[in-house]
């Protein structure tokens, strides 16, 4: 049953945590501001300053959740069609605070709520490819 368990909510979870945690709940303003500050300045051997933010942070979790994702809809189990399901009422409630609320009109909740969207469509296609293979169907 956790297989179900669309690992994209860890994110969207932390996200809503962070936004009612760090001042203003999800009707404050500056979320994104708050979200860019730089956390910490890395020296890169270039001399280059790379600052990383809680933004960069977030969005590279995702990323690494969302190849996490993509490799377990790549099996094909009944369990499956659970995930797909909560994965889009995921993307649904993703959706509903992007435009809702103020706190989440950022181009980081923008871009994990993207990636909700990229695995439920990657979802679908792999179930759909996976039932025409079984069903014997061949292209061309």
């Amino acid at each position: 049953m956790l297989a179900a368990f669309p690992l994209l909510v860890l994110p969207v979870a932390l996200y809503n945590l962070l936004m009612l945690t760090l001042g203003g709940g999800f009707t404050g303003a500056g979320a994104g501001a708050r979200l860019s500050t730089p956390l910490v300045n890395l020296h890169m051997v270039s001399r280059a300053v790379w600052p990383v933010s809680l933004s960069d942070i977030l969005l590279t979790g995702s990323l690494l959740i969302l190849f996490a994702e993509l490799l377990k809809s790549a099996g094909s189990r009944r369990i499956a069609i659970l995930n797909q399901f909560l994965s889009g009422l995921l993307f649904v409630v993703c959706l509903v605070e992007f435009l809702l609320f103020p706190a989440f009109a950022t181009s980081t909740f923008f871009l994990i709520s993207l990636m909700v969207l990229l695995d439920v469509a990657a979802g679908f296609i792999v179930t759909l490819v996976a039932s025409r293979r079984e069903a014997g169907f061949r292209d061309g």
